[in-house]
């Protein structure tokens, strides 16, 4: 079967939709021969406003949900037309946009009608303010999906963290952080390493305390969840190291130590992981990579791992790297669960 995607736009206000035309310029002979679908969602005056600004003339149809076929390459609006959103300004509109987008994304996959969801990023706050709680993609889509548990993964080459919490306050992780969260998340790395093709599957566990706690000087969590968690996955056969201290763990897997690390919270796995695959310098010219996957979900959904970029939107000078790479494993992902 051919791979046939949503990409959701996100905020209107944002990258999105440049990204998104950059991404369909780069991947046109694959539209072409219909080796690739591709069907847009979100704001279809925001995306044909960002191909005047870049000057591209993509020619996209506008499909309806209850339309038999759609071409390879289309967009399906949502929310008001008559709604503008301007580039680089938050407003409740754009929470709105970004909301509905993910939640017609999600019903066509549930139904089978496309085999997986990229999205573009959205902005928090105004998601907030337009009357959607949630914290982000990820537990959208849980509640979207009714999925009780998920897990947040960024990839970028042999990069591959995964996070036990994400985004909650740093007072609260020890409290989130129990024996039976941290083995469904070693578990659900483990299962995704073996979709993407990883013949050996190395994962090791950051510790959630400096040096591990040195012995409960520092804190016990990682004696007591971390330490009998991982023997147990070593008594099931999984090759699972830890807990390692974070300020070296993830230097261990650059340099191919281990196959995926399992950070404990946001900011422990994405400053490392950010670090090492944007490449951003003082004459704006930048790379972005890495991709974002949601594991857990009964769907696929891969993102860009970048926000909405607000101080650059609207000048044409966004990076369109991590979408096509969200594509790539968005495919990937799709054929290993044999939905393609």
């Amino acid at each position: 079967m051919i791979p046939h995607l949503a990409i959701t736009m996100g905020d209107p206000a944002g990258i999105g939709a440049e990204i998104i035309i950059k991404a369909c310029e780069r991947l046109k002979n694959r539209l072409i021969n219909n080796s690739l679908r591709l069907l847009l969602i979100g704001s279809n005056l925001s995306l044909q406003t960002s191909c005047a600004t870049l000057g591209k003339s993509l020619n996209i149809p506008e499909v309806k949900e209850t339309d038999d076929n759609w071409p390879a390459l289309a967009i399906l609006h949502v929310g008001l037309k008559e709604t503008i959103i301007y580039p680089g300004i938050l407003s409740i509109d754009g929470g709105h946009f970004s909301y509905l987008a993910v939640e017609m994304a999600v019903k066509l996959a549930l139904s089978g009608r496309i085999h997986g969801i990229v999205t573009a990023p959205l902005n928090k706050e105004v998601l907030n303010k337009a009357g959607y709680h949630f914290t982000g993609h990820t537990d959208m889509l849980a509640y979207l999906t009714g999925t009780r548990d998920s897990v947040m993964m960024l990839i970028c080459d042999n990069m591959r963290v995964a996070h036990v919490t994400t985004h909650v306050a740093i007072q609260d992780v020890s409290a989130q952080i129990t024996l039976k969260r941290l083995r469904y998340v070693i578990d659900i790395t483990n299962q995704t390493l073996i979709e993407l093709g990883l013949p050996r599957r190395r994962i090791a566990v950051a510790s959630l305390n400096p040096h591990s706690g040195e012995g409960g000087l520092f804190g016990c969590q990682d004696i007591k969840v971390s330490s009998p968690v991982i023997a147990n996955c070593t008594k099931d056969g999984l090759d699972v190291s830890g807990p390692i201290s974070g300020d070296v763990v993830f230097v261990k897997l650059r340099a191919g130590l281990y196959d995926a690390v399992i950070a404990m919270y946001h900011d422990q796995g994405h400053i490392p992981f950010k670090l090492l695959s944007f490449n951003i310098d003082s004459a704006t010219k930048t790379k972005i990579r890495g991709v974002n996957i949601t594991l857990g979900l009964p769907i696929v959904r891969t993102s860009v791992d970048h926000g909405t970029a607000f101080d650059i939107a609207g000048k044409g000078i966004a990076d369109e790297t991590s979408l096509i790479e969200a594509i790539e494993y968005a495919e990937v992902l799709a054929r290993a669960r044999n939905i393609i």
